[in-house]
């Protein structure tokens, strides 16, 4: 494996975690008025994106690498058409949530494409496979849409 492409799939992972990060700017209020048991949980994810965030741009710069603090195109697609969605949408909130379900399978794939890819040095592996295991145990609090209404 080449630095050159270690670096390569940190910052793709870094993408998708900056994607992360903005999609959940995209979350309205109004989500906590409907489901406020939800909201520590959301908090929590938006930390550990952050976390995460500061994770890869450490692995990258330690490999000689530049971080690319953008978005990918199919994040900002994505936010587009969430955007128009929950212009139409009778209930955003739960289309929110689906939004969110969504993302973090996204993310999920692109992490074990990551590790799976065997482009990662072992530090960068152990890395990513702590992250994804967040992304996962995030995942499966707003999986099942129908068991968090109130």
């Amino acid at each position: 494996m080449s630095t050159e492409r270690t670096v390569s799939v940190l910052n793709d992972l870094l993408n998708i975690t900056n994607d992360r990060i903005q999609g959940f700017s995209k979350v309205e209020d109004k989500v906590w008025d409907q489901y406020p048991h939800l909201r520590a949980d959301y908090d929590t994810m938006v930390s550990q994106s952050q976390t995460m965030k500061n994770e890869l741009t450490g692995l990258i710069t330690e490999r000689g690498g530049v971080p690319d603090q953008s978005g990918s195109a199919a994040g900002a697609l994505h936010r587009a058409w969430i955007d128009v969605k929950n212009s139409f949408a009778g209930d955003t909130a739960n289309a929110t949530l689906g939004n969110v379900v969504y993302g973090e399978n996204a993310a999920i794939d692109a992490y074990q494409e990551a590790l799976d890819s065997g482009d990662l040095c072992p530090q960068s592996s152990q890395v990513v496979l702590d992250q994804l295991h967040q992304l996962k145990a995030s995942h499966d609090k707003f999986q099942n849409l129908e068991d968090l209404k109130i």
